[in-house]
């Protein structure tokens, strides 16, 4: 499968106050096909700044409620624990962030076309697809080894 430009988004919540008011949001561009969520988690650290983190197809709602669980159409496997690391660095004690892993499903549409118009893609400055798409082969080869 041949991925559209891919981005990861971190969103922090200082002392853990995650309300869920950007779910509708987060909601609308995914079901209109404007992004796909691939890979995501939360994490959370202590008041003594332990971090700990949870996968979102790992999270349970409530009935009723949108959910990021609900939000995830497929796991890419593309956050390593030193991304998480990386990533979540930053973060305050008593604090949360949800780490956001999405492919631009918009630009597909719009690519094809300018491939069969001839044209062709100067620069990109997300994650390209097709550097995903190595990523994710070297991790399929690693996992049958």
């Amino acid at each position: 499968m041949s991925h559209g430009p891919v981005e990861i988004l971190v969103v922090a919540f200082p002392g853990n106050r995650f309300s869920g008011e950007i779910l509708p949001e987060l909601a609308k561009v995914v079901e209109s096909g404007t992004i796909t969520i691939i890979d995501g988690l939360l994490v959370s650290s202590d008041a003594d700044g332990a971090v700990s983190f949870t996968e979102i197809e790992e999270i349970s709602s409530p009935d009723g409620e949108v959910s990021l669980a609900g939000l995830l159409e497929r796991v890419e496997g593309l956050i390593s624990d030193g991304d998480v690391a990386e990533l979540t660095s930053g973060l305050e004690p008593n604090s949360s962030a949800a780490v956001l892993v999405f492919e631009h499903t918009w630009v597909l549409p719009l690519r094809d076309a300018i491939v069969a118009s001839g044209g062709v893609l100067l620069q990109d400055i997300r994650v390209p697809g097709d550097v995903a798409d190595e990523v994710l082969d070297a991790i399929s080869v690693l996992d049958q080894e």
